[in-house]
């Protein structure tokens, strides 16, 4: 949570004059944290309720009037601190004004006549805790991501607390002894009903006054309000510039920094080569503002989940909620999560704000995770983006120090990255935050945004209290207004090839696909080629129009090449992406690329002869509309390596089918091997599952595959996968090596993707039995399973356990598994299963272990699908035997011990074995331990079980 100030803090931020205010409420938070006695009677300078009233009073007048000086002449965090006390003085005087003005059965002059002791306790101490009940405590702020009226019900608790606390120190003074009984049973309620409702009707009218003179509680008001179309994120310049004006004269160092950040007169996409015959909207013309939700993550939110976010607030004004974020306490104390699908525009949302901030009283630096040291602190990160930017080396502090007191902003691009890259940086938010918070003691305040996919972030842990955006499809309005746009720059260029701009009615036809912003400009690309989308109205799915696009795009740029042609340069192209993916990495170089492309390109067989001109390949392939450069080459968007790694997986399955059928009926093609060396050299190097959408694309491209050659398909990738673990003497592009791994490393990645390929060709779901022969089959499946899991890495196996759906089933009494079908039986294919729940129980355990522990899975899964409870104790042995005899370490296994620990009704003592044999490797033991506190069991719990673990002796005993 963050810290917002109480009134104590509020006298020292505005530094109130009346030095008798000031020491009370000093002495009773004194008081509150030591004790009164610790804290020393002498000091409380009075014990007059009516003094004190009087004092707040005056004090309130006195912050009122000297608003326009406190906002004025200082840095952007001190004025954000100002504002949030002067809110909090608000708070407080509105409560003792009304205190003082509605009929009680007592005045405060009475209350004041008390006796030295009254009831047994002093009155000066009895006071002090008064004092501190209703002055030391944090008082609620306005946030730009609350609704006022959620604001005002905080308030309103707060004065309910305070008259509380009022009726409280009634009760120990002598004065209630003096009180009819009717008046005794009254108080409670006189209390609860008048101060508070009368204090409430002042808070609103001082606030209103706030807010027309401090704009940035104005800006958090319009949050709610739906605003007018706009784009660019222009509204936030102009509600900064309310705020504060321009920044003008900084020093050299600075002024290139900002000038690096505003990229709005850049196309909307800064691609390599762009296409002749169309004309891409500036970004400050084409980034429209996006729909989004918010929420306050806790430790049972769900963001990896799309229908959690459906129940979450939306945000209507997302300009007002940036310019209000950016002035508040909550931006320099954690960062702001943004999540959003891959081309929901999450990079561009960096890019605008970035320029949008670079005229202001904020220093705004953007940092592509995936071009920076993934495991570097993020002082260093920051400083590597500054670095290839400027280039030239500068350490953070001193670019802070240069930037003369303007708050820095640090936009951290595509954090999945970091996760996806096999880094294990789910901590990387804490460290966010431990990077803010040791910035702010060293009195250099900086706001944080971090990017990221939604997809991961059920692997990311989140600090209590993180606020999150999640960036939501277009509406059809925003449809129209983006074609409309397209519109305006692309009319009259086409025209002279007698074509037309896309309509809105011919793209929202493609339903999803026209709502993400990425996908939307594709769409418009392609139909710009011939108008094609104008004259076939039918759907297009995401994996045909990335093909389309290319291919239209190719012929474009040869002058009409062949399909042959066209295949070759999607070869290419689909080789950069698999150089990438085998590296866990989204950049690559031109050196990776001289080495890599004509290994799998050109075979590596022969070197060009002496009169053969040599190929360039890292910018044969790189200088297309389709890469960017980042510190070497990375695709327009990532979606296109992922699309690509699909294209050029099933270009290799397509081209073991046509080898396969050109042996025809020879003599020999019964005996003869099939040649799978493209294929094993494109999928034996990282499971395909690594990255979700390629397994996406790879269902999208089998839909356009006849029957009868999936079928076919089918049959030659299961005997692959039956002797996929066999020696071979002797293959083709063994060149192609972008990542040096264990030949059991590659047979895991090859053996794991064409079981993934099976379920995917397979129209209905498939059975072990019908893959591995013989009556062996569970055994063998096994096996793979185990070499699997040891051998892909966390995040090769995670993605396969999510993939692959499987369940057990009898036939005929015979065990088998059913691959491609979801638990209930229904559905096909690969990610049947996804959403689920048991993916990984499923496929970690029930297909192939022991039969007792297929019995204990078994009664999981009929527990559930009867919608029952099992009892704790059946549950914690569901679980003992998925952790010793299954091995199973993923993120479902850790909330499900989360949740046996916080369930009041069990037996944590039944836990302590499995806790202690998990922590017992200290291999994994730093990753077990934060998983098992993100899931919610106690750091201290650990500790203890992990001492107790500990031999009498062990120097780590701490007896």
């Amino acid at each position: 949570m963050i810290e917002t100030p109480s009134y104590a803090d509020a006298l020292r931020i505005l530094a109130c004059r009346d030095g008798r205010l000031v020491k009370v409420v000093g002495f009773a938070s004194t008081a509150a944290r030591t004790g009164y006695a610790l804290a020393g009677s002498g000091q409380l300078a009075t014990t007059s309720l009516r003094d004190m009233r009087e004092a707040i009073l005056g004090f309130g007048e006195d912050v009122l009037r000297r608003m326009p000086e406190l906002r004025g002449g200082v840095d952007r965090h001190t004025r954000t601190q100002r504002l949030a006390a002067a809110h909090a003085v608000v708070v407080v005087t509105a409560y003792f004004e009304a205190l003082g003005a509605v009929p009680l059965p007592f005045t405060l002059e009475q209350l004041d006549r008390g006796e030295p002791i009254s009831h047994g306790v002093p009155t000066r101490e009895r006071f002090a805790r008064l004092v501190a009940t209703m002055l030391v405590r944090p008082l609620p702020t306005p946030e730009p991501h609350v609704p006022y009226a959620d604001t005002r019900e905080a308030v309103e608790r707060v004065f309910q607390r305070m008259s509380e606390a009022v009726a409280g120190y009634v009760g120990g003074l002598a004065v209630w002894d003096e009180l009819p009984v009717d008046d005794q049973l009254l108080l409670p309620r006189l209390l609860a009903e008048g101060p508070p409702a009368r204090a409430l009707r002042r808070y609103e009218d001082d606030y209103r006054s706030l807010a027309i003179d401090s704009h940035e509680f104005g800006v958090r008001s319009l949050v709610t309000e739906r605003p007018q179309p706009s784009t660019a994120l222009s509204r936030v310049a102009w509600l900064l510039a309310d705020l504060a004006p321009p920044r003008v004269g900084d020093r050299p160092l600075i002024h290139r920094v900002r000038m690096a950040a505003n990229a709005l007169d850049q196309p909307l996409l800064q691609a390599g080569k762009l296409p002749e015959d169309v004309s891409l909207p500036l970004l400050g013309e084409g980034y429209l503002s996006p729909r989004c939700r918010v929420a306050e993550l806790t430790r049972d939110s769900a963001p990896a989940d799309r229908g959690w976010w459906d129940e979450q607030r939306p945000l209507a004004d997302l300009e007002a909620f940036l310019a209000g974020h950016l002035t508040s306490l909550r931006a320099t104390q954690a960062p702001l999560l943004v999540l959003g699908e891959p081309g929901s525009g999450k990079t561009k949302l960096t890019e605008v704000l970035a320029a949008r901030l670079a005229r202001s009283e904020f220093l705004p630096i953007r940092v592509e995770l995936g071009a920076v040291r993934a495991r570097a602190g993020i002082a260093e990160q920051i400083e590597q983006a500054v670095a290839a930017v400027l280039g030239e080396e500068i350490g953070y502090a001193d670019l802070v120090a240069a930037g003369d007191g303007a708050m820095p902003v640090i936009l951290l691009d595509g954090f999945d990255e970091l996760v996806q890259g096999g880094v294990h940086r789910y901590d990387y938010l804490e460290r966010v935050r431990e990077f803010q918070a040791s910035e702010a003691a060293l009195g250099r305040p900086v706001a944080v945004l971090v990017t990221s996919r939604t997809v991961v972030a059920d692997r990311i842990r989140f600090p209590e209290g993180l606020l999150a955006l999640q960036l939501r499809p277009f509406d059809d309005e925003q449809v129209r207004q983006w074609l409309d746009i397209w519109d305006q720059a692309n009319r009259a260029l086409l025209a002279r090839r007698d074509l037309r701009p896309l309509p809105a009615e011919a793209a929202l036809v493609h339903g999803e696909m026209a709502r993400h912003p990425l996908l939307l400009l594709l769409l418009a690309l392609y139909d710009a080629g011939g108008n094609a989308l104008q004259h076939d109205h039918g759907p297009l799915a995401r994996a045909r129009l990335y093909e389309v696009l290319l291919r239209d795009y190719t012929e474009r740029e040869t002058g009409g090449a062949q399909r042959v042609a066209i295949d070759q340069e999607l070869v290419l192209l689909g080789a950069v992406a698999l150089s990438m993916l085998a590296r866990g990495s989204q950049v690559v170089t031109d050196e990776m690329l001289r080495r890599d492309l004509p290994a799998l390109c050109h075979g590596g067989e022969e070197e060009p002869g002496e009169d053969e001109p040599r190929t360039d390949w890292a910018r044969r392939a790189t200088e297309r509309f389709f890469f960017v450069r980042r510190n070497g080459h990375a695709f327009l968007h990532s979606t296109f390596g992922e699309f690509l790694v699909a294209w050029l997986t099933m270009y290799a399955v397509r081209d073991l089918d046509r080898r396969r059928r050109l042996l025809g009926d020879e003599p020999l093609a019964l005996v003869q091997a099939v040649d799978d060396d493209l294929l094993y050299a494109v999928t034996s190097h990282s499971c395909l599952a690594e990255r979700g959408p390629i397994v996406g694309f790879v269902l999208e491209l089998l839909d356009q595959v006849p029957s009868e050659v999936r079928a076919r398909c089918v049959e030659q990738l299961a005997g692959l996968l039956r002797r996929s673990l066999h020696e071979r003497p002797r293959r083709h592009f063994t060149g192609f090596r972008p990542v040096r791994h264990t030949m059991t490393r590659r047979l895991a990645a090859y053996s794991a993707n064409l079981a993934l390929l099976v379920v995917a060709a397979a129209e209905k779901p498939v059975t072990v039995s019908s893959i591995l022969h013989g009556p062996d089959h569970l055994e063998r499946w096994t096996s793979l399973t185990y070499l699997w899991k040891g051998q892909l890495g966390q995040e090769g196996w995670d993605g396969l356990v999510t993939a692959l759906s499987a369940r057990r089933i009898m036939t005929d009494g015979v065990e088998d598994v059913l691959l491609g079908a979801v638990p209930d039986g229904t559905g096909a294919g690969i990610g049947a299963g996804t959403g689920s729940g048991m993916g990984d129980v499923v496929v970690a355990v029930a297909t192939g272990q022991a039969p007792h522990h297929r019995r204990l899975l078994d009664l999981l899964v009929r527990a559930v699908g009867e919608g029952r409870s099992l009892p704790y104790p059946e549950r914690a042995g569901i679980l003992e035997e998925l952790l010793r005899a299954g091995s199973v370490r993923t993120p479902a296994i850790y909330t499900a011990l989360g949740g046996l620990w916080r369930d009041e009704d069990g037996d944590r003592e039944e836990l302590r074995p499995l806790l202690e044999a998990m922590l017992a490797d200290p291999a994994d033991r730093m990753a077990t331990w934060d998983q098992l506190v993100k899931a919610g069991i106690p750091e201290s719990a650990l500790w203890e079980i992990h001492q107790d673990a500990l031999l009498p002796g062990d120097p780590r005993r701490l007896d």
